[in-house]
């Protein structure tokens, strides 16, 4: 039987970057990310999506995000700030996929638009996830607000929420647009945290020491070593 043989690949690349007090109207490096990215009339959209223990530890952040995005032309802020409860409570009840999906839909964020999500790791993996699967994918920021998130879930590529039990069951691959590490937002967390962060860097660090990859063949059908 015939066939044809269909092949494709896609390559991203997106930044991460270092600041601090990433809403201060002085830091212009998101509204700068920003405005690289206008595009000749299309009005573009931000949605927000934020842990609400972040927001309890940072209550300023909801007036600090609109009056930020007074200053980024060509951009429309969603007003309303959704809110999304923190740590594995954010991946266990399905109706908040839902309640971001709908928004997406509600405020008409298309795939010129960005959602952006900012708290600790399970809510980005919420986010990512919903802004995955809405329309097949719109572009999405992330904001890692612990120092887990910031070298681990908030920088990769994975999205997911769990399911029947078994974590991370429903899931895809989408990188995020950009993502944006700020130091402020480490100092209201506690020694745990920051041990159970640290520790993850760590682990990262000596599996990337550690783990070779296996032996390449030379033009002369040779195994040649890689550990250069």
């Amino acid at each position: 039987m015939k066939s044809i043989r269909q092949e494709f690949s896609v390559r991203f690349a997106y930044d991460v970057f270092f600041t601090e007090n990433l809403f201060d109207p002085a830091n212009r490096l998101l509204g700068d990310f920003l405005r690289a990215r206008v595009e000749p009339g299309v009005r573009k959209k931000a949605l927000f999506v934020l842990d609400q223990g972040v927001l309890d530890a940072h209550p300023a952040l909801a007036a600090q995000i609109p009056a930020y995005f007074q200053t980024v032309p060509d951009y429309d802020l969603v007003p309303d700030l959704l809110r999304v409860p923190g740590g594995e409570a954010a991946k266990n009840d399905p109706t908040l996929l839902d309640y971001l999906v709908e928004a997406v839909d509600r405020y008409g964020i298309d795939r010129h638009s960005y959602v952006v999500g900012l708290g600790g790791g399970a809510v980005l993996d919420l986010v990512g996830y919903a802004a995955a699967v809405a329309h097949r994918g719109v572009r999405h920021l992330r904001i890692p607000t612990t120092v887990l998130s910031q070298n681990d879930s908030g920088v990769g590529v994975k999205n997911g929420i769990n399911h029947g039990g078994k974590k991370n069951f429903l899931g895809t691959f989408a990188p995020p647009s950009a993502v944006f590490n700020d130091a402020a937002f480490l100092r209201t967390l506690d020694d745990r945290d920051w041990r159970s962060g640290i520790a993850e860097a760590v682990k990262v660090a000596t599996l990337s020491r550690w783990v070779r990859p296996g032996p390449s063949i030379s033009a002369t059908g040779l195994p040649t070593s890689s550990n250069t």
